[in-house]
């Protein structure tokens, strides 16, 4: 059933985007560059191609076929100009125990994606060093977020 819902809202981002491109004239076919679909917005200088995960799940089955699967992709394809993901709470605490988990993490970060985790979150769970040493940048991260969403990042929580 949870896999049936984050489907559920993975597809409904999906329409989200594809309405938002539609109605602004944003959208770009496969033959642009990368750079031929990024568009500010001229009252707020915000650009709009910029999308954060919010990795809250400690489910494996989660993070192998949609954070990092979905991440990856969106990088790799310019869906999105800038990737961040943010590891929070559990999804950290499996991290951290998962070899397998660590590799593909590893295959994000060589891919330009950008890696945060929670400093409360991971203090909580005794990881901080742990997700230092496997190059993400540990940090209290609430007014990062706070300060995206007040930007325009799209925010994808799963």
């Amino acid at each position: 059933m949870k896999i049936f819902a984050l489907i559920v809202i993975l597809i409904c981002f999906t329409f989200q985007v594809n309405a938002q491109t539609a109605l602004s004239g944003t959208g770009s076919d496969s033959t642009q560059g990368n750079n031929s679909s990024i568009r500010m917005n001229p009252e707020t200088s915000v650009e709009k191609n910029q999308q954060l995960i919010l990795w809250i799940s400690g489910d494996r089955e989660v993070a192998l076929k949609m954070v990092f699967m979905y991440a990856l992709n969106c990088k790799k394809h310019s869906w999105m100009n800038n990737v961040r993901l943010l590891i929070w709470g559990p999804s950290g605490k499996l991290l951290t125990e998962d070899a397998e988990l660590q590799k593909y993490l590893s295959e994000l970060k060589n891919a330009g994606i950008e890696l945060y985790a929670c400093k409360g979150c991971a203090d909580l769970y005794g990881i901080s060093d742990k997700l230092t040493e496997l190059g993400v940048t540990v940090m209290y991260t609430g007014k990062m977020l706070a300060d995206l969403q007040k930007n325009g990042w799209f925010i994808l929580s799963i």
